[in-house]
């Protein structure tokens, strides 16, 4: 449920309205593409895993059979991005607010929720579970819902199909598409969770079945979702104001279901920031655990929750407050392609490390693991072609994430020599 809680947030219930306006309704290719590559992801994660179970996640994979460094920037420019990215979801839950009480600043907004997130992330594990689990379902159940009321209004006729209604099928033409990957890809974000949360699971044996069922949760929901949306909502009556889900039930003129959607997508934004921040969390005190970060940060309070590693992964809710400031309307934007870098680079190490592990293992070694990815080595291989095509898109799109890429990268390099060295002494 951490990884379903982590994926079914503002990525799909208000970044599909960035990626209809950059695709059309041929957007739902880019959600075709970009659940394979979370597959394969998946797959790759759910061998690894299965082999390492570990709270060290991807970037032990990447230290194991890559190298130290790749797996050094893959834990902390992942920590980076997934605490950076609460910010996204908080932003989501001030604009959903805004619904029902424009008058009132975000701001406002995101500073109560934050203190609602670290409350319930300082408290022992077990009580983020159950809140999460109730979270996720009412998440899951309310979008399957959607969909079956969606696909009743598109049956009856009550709603005219959109699917072609305004240029057509594909009007941006047909590479447009393929440039909102980035928004679907993002939407997917949260499938990683998986491998770092198996260090804290109780029953390593249903870990491959968890992978399984996860990845058919998110698929089966994000793209009967988005094809319903398609089909009612006209592409260019989209925008990042309110979420399209709302505006869908808004047009239908169903009673007060907009306004019940509406709290439904706030839920769904506050257990994705939820999610994100038990994540970081527990990534920068496996962190601080093996070295990779000062030791204090590897410390647990008396409810077994890493008070002091919570703590500095919620920087993320700060930045928020400061660009919620500087642009609001372009601030859930702004967050999100700062964050999608650091998702996508950990997909890449995840499917490089799967490439080299498969490699090293003996036809013997291969039949005893717990759990087989059906693609195999070719999977993992035309995964990573496809995320490393869109970590270098993400980066060389415009000069600004040309600079901060590399400015990044360059002080993830120089900390990384730091710590390596502090560890030798």
């Amino acid at each position: 449920m951490v990884a379903v809680g982590g994926s079914i947030g503002t990525g799909l219930l208000l970044g599909s309205a960035a990626a209809l306006e950059v695709a059309g309704p041929g957007v739902i290719i880019s959600y075709i593409i970009a659940a394979f590559i979370a597959y394969t992801v998946a797959m790759a994660l759910g061998e690894l895993a299965g082999m390492h179970p570990a709270a060290g996640s991807f970037g032990l994979y990447g230290e194991l059979y890559l190298n130290q460094y790749i797996g050094f920037l893959c834990r902390a420019g992942y920590w980076a991005a997934i605490a950076f990215s609460i910010g996204a979801e908080l932003v989501a839950s001030a604009t959903y607010m805004g619904y029902w009480l424009p008058s009132v600043p975000s701001e406002l907004w995101v500073i109560v929720f934050s203190a609602l997130l670290l409350l319930i992330n300082l408290r022992s594990v077990s009580s983020y579970g159950r809140f999460e689990f109730w979270f996720s379902m009412i998440k899951l159940a309310t979008i399957v819902a959607f969909i079956v009321a969606g696909a009743a209004l598109l049956s009856s006729g009550r709603v005219a199909p959109q699917y072609t209604a305004n240029g057509g099928f594909l009007p941006k033409g047909p590479i447009a598409p393929l440039l909102a990957v980035f928004w679907a890809i993002y939407a997917f974000g949260g499938i990683e969770m998986l491998a770092v949360t198996t260090g804290e699971s109780r029953s390593q044996k249903d870990f491959p079945r968890a992978v399984r069922l996860t990845f058919l949760l998110l698929a089966g929901v994000y793209l009967g979702a988005i094809t319903i949306l398609v089909g009612v909502m006209p592409w260019n009556h989209a925008g990042v104001s309110e979420s399209p889900f709302v505006s869908v039930l808004r047009i239908a003129k169903v009673p007060a279901a907009a306004y019940f959607m509406n709290f439904v997508v706030l839920t769904a934004a506050l257990s994705g920031a939820n999610a994100k921040l038990y994540v970081a969390s527990r990534l920068l005190f496996s962190m601080g655990r093996t070295g990779w970060a000062p030791a204090k940060l590897g410390k647990l309070n008396a409810a077994g929750s890493p008070q002091l590693a919570l703590l500095v992964s919620s920087y993320g809710i700060v930045t928020t407050l400061i660009i919620n400031h500087w642009a609001p309307k372009q601030a859930f934007v702004y967050i999100m392609g700062a964050a999608f870098s650091g998702l996508i680079f950990s997909w890449a190490v995840s499917l490089a490390a799967h490439i080299s592990f498969r490699r090293r293992l003996a036809p013997q070694q291969l039949q005893a693991l717990p759990m087989r990815s059906p693609l195999g080595i070719w999977g993992s291989t035309l995964g990573l072609i496809l995320a490393s095509a869109a970590v270098l898109h993400t980066l060389f799109e415009t000069k600004i994430n040309a600079i901060g890429g590399l400015t990044f990268l360059t002080a993830l390099t120089v900390a990384y020599a730091l710590l390596k060295r502090h560890r030798q002494t």
